[in-house]
C-alpha cells in the first residue's frame, strides 16, 4: 500500500464529488464518487488500504456535506474493508466483477447509512428505492470508467514512449 496513491485517489474522488454534486437530480446525492474511490483503493491495494481510504474519505465528506460527522466515515470504512476482503477472497479482475463489487458495496453502504441515521435521528428515512438504484447504476458506471482508465493510461504511456524512442535499425551511423 502506498499512502500517496491512496490519498491521491481519495482526493480525486472528493474533488469530483464536490464538483459534480450540483448536477445531482433535485439537489440529492444520487452518486457517491468517494465510495467509488474507496472501492477502487480496496480492490487495488487490499482491505487495509480500503479501510483507511473509507475512513479518510467518509470523514472529510461528512465534514463538507454538513451531515452528522462520523456516519459516512463509519459506513465507508466498513464498505472499504468489505470490498477489500471480497477482492482478496475472490478474483475480481474482470470489468463485470469490479462493477458488480461497486454495485453491491453501494447498496450495502446506502443501507448502513440509512440505518445509522435512523439510530441517530430516531426516525426512519424514506430514502427511496429508486434513488438507491440510480446511485448504484451511476456508481457502477463511474467504477467502470475508473478501472478502464487505469488500465488504458499505462498502455498509452508505454506506447508513447515506444514511439519517441528511435529503433536501432533506423539509425544512420
Amino acid at each position: 500500500m502506498n499512502l500517496t496513491r491512496v490519498l491521491l485517489v481519495v482526493t480525486v474522488g472528493l474533488v469530483l464529488q464536490m464538483a459534480l454534486a450540483r448536477f445531482a437530480v433535485g439537489d440529492r446525492w444520487v452518486f457517491d464518487l468517494v465510495l467509488v474511490a474507496v472501492v477502487f483503493v480496496a480492490l487495488s491495494w487490499g482491505p487495509i488500504a480500503g479501510m483507511w481510504a473509507g475512513t479518510l474519505g467518509g470523514l472529510v465528506q461528512d465534514a463538507l456535506s454538513g451531515d452528522i460527522i462520523g456516519v459516512g466515515g463509519l459506513a465507508k470504512t466498513v464498505a472499504g474493508l468489505a470490498a477489500g476482503v471480497a477482492g482478496a477472497q475472490f478474483v475480481v479482475s474482470s470489468a463485470a466483477g469490479r462493477v458488480a463489487t461497486v454495485a453491491v458495496v453501494t447498496i450495502g453502504h446506502r443501507l448502513l447509512v440509512v440505518s445509522l441515521l435512523a439510530l441517530a435521528d430516531q426516525r426512519w428515512s424514506d430514502g427511496g428505492w429508486m434513488a438507491m438504484l440510480m446511485e448504484t447504476g451511476l456508481n457502477g458506471c463511474a467504477g467502470l470508467v475508473a478501472f478502464k482508465a487505469t488500465e488504458w493510461v499505462p498502455g498509452a504511456m508505454r506506447q508513447t514512449r515506444e514511439l519517441r524512442r528511435p529503433s536501432l535499425s533506423k539509425r544512420r551511423w
